[in-house]
């Protein structure tokens, strides 16, 4: 029999294909997500004397924890509480997560792991909903309920988190707040980015595993199709990366504050792609011992894959006004794709704008705390 999962937030897994895996890896990895399914619904409800408690339950003394800027990198359980929980609950104490996509898998082509059957991921995006109360990374509160949207990934270890790497659009908070650090986004922009239009993006059960290996093919058959541009033959001709072949023409992309939300393949060319290549582009970057790579795993339709301070390009172009730098720039970048048939329908995408701008010479949250002072005077 399948593992079902506690499961009484919120309602989805609709229409998928359940059936029985004997593998040991397919058991580990539903064993992986409902630990981090339970911490997650018991951190929602959660007395804030409670939370150590539970931290200590779901996660390794010396996980290591990284999330987008301003908070960056902090080591060990009790610093992620004391400098990143309980501050967000601080701030938002009525904070509930509310994920739209939930998956899990095990990664065995690692090769650091190949010794032990693979390295095991459980990864997620969906937004944080709370009431601004107080302060927060220096936004200052505005007593509204106010929506973050997140996405990360954790590799687990005997059944606790020992890794985690977090995106929260903090842009989309400012802007919540009253405060606009980037000119307009090409894309749609404002309220929330919805999550999968099925409402089947919490796989909390097993899944057929022929279907997730379509799935994973056809999101890296896109992605070989991304790698064909070359900047300096290509310039503004997307037409080499015939991704035509992997999306639907009702394709939906769901870009960071910054970027915002395509609703068709020319839309995402027009607005994300094109500004992107001319801005960056390159494809043949070495990044062997760059940042970490996030393990791509598939379950049914659904798929996922990002990267952490991973060298992707140099800054080659002009991007939303920065001129080029010509430096090599790092990327933290999280995807969660659907497959519906033969393609790809629907796509999230959190990235670390602000960190992105860090390394082209543009503090977003220096901007920020100027807009912030001079709306004090």
């Amino acid at each position: 029999m399948p593992v079902h999962l506690r499961y009484d937030w919120p309602k989805g897994a609709k229409g998928q294909r359940q059936v029985t895996l004997d593998s040991k890896n397919a058991k580990l990895n539903q064993a992986n997500k409902e630990a981090v399914w339970e911490l997650w619904h018991r951190l929602n409800y959660a007395n804030p004397d409670q939370i150590p408690a539970i931290f200590e339950a779901g996660v390794h003394d010396d996980v290591n924890w990284n999330v987008s800027v301003p908070i960056d990198h902090i080591s060990g359980r009790d610093a992620v509480l004391a400098d990143y929980w309980l501050p967000l609950v601080h701030a938002f104490p009525d904070l509930k997560r509310q994920p739209y996509v939930f998956m899990g898998g095990v990664d065995e082509s690692s090769a650091l792991y190949a010794t032990i059957g693979g390295e095991e991921w459980v990864s997620g995006t969906g937004y944080l909903t709370g009431t601004f109360a107080n302060d927060w990374q220096g936004i200052p509160a505005t007593g509204r309920k106010t929506n973050i949207w997140f996405g990360l990934f954790y590799v687990l270890r005997e059944g606790k988190i020992s890794e985690s790497y977090i995106q929260l659009d903090i842009i989309s908070v400012m802007r919540q707040a009253g405060y606009e650090v980037l000119p307009p986004s090409p894309g749609a922009d404002g309220g929330k980015i919805p999550g999968p239009l099925a409402k089947d993006g919490i796989c909390l059960t097993e899944y057929d595993p022929l279907e997730s290996r379509k799935t994973l093919q056809l999101m890296q058959a896109m992605g070989r199709g991304l790698r064909r541009y070359v900047r300096s033959r290509d310039l503004e001709d997307m037409s080499s990366m015939e991704q035509y072949k992997y999306w639907h023409r009702d394709m939906k992309w769901y870009g960071p504050s910054g970027i915002g939300m395509c609703f068709t393949l020319e839309e995402f060319e027009d607005f994300h792609q094109r500004p992107w290549l001319i801005g960056f582009g390159d494809r043949d970057i070495d990044r062997v011992g760059s940042g970490r790579r996030m393990g791509r795993h598939a379950e049914g339709n659904y798929a996922a894959g990002g990267i952490w301070d991973t060298a992707f390009s140099y800054h080659n172009g002009e991007y939303k006004g920065v001129p080029a730098s010509g430096k090599l720039l790092t990327l933290r970048d999280f995807d969660w794709w659907k497959r519906d048939g033969d393609y790809l329908i629907e796509n999230w995408v959190p990235i670390d704008m602000i960190d992105l701008f860090r390394q082209m010479g543009v503090d977003l949250m220096a901007r920020f705390r100027e807009q912030v002072e001079a709306r004090r005077r």
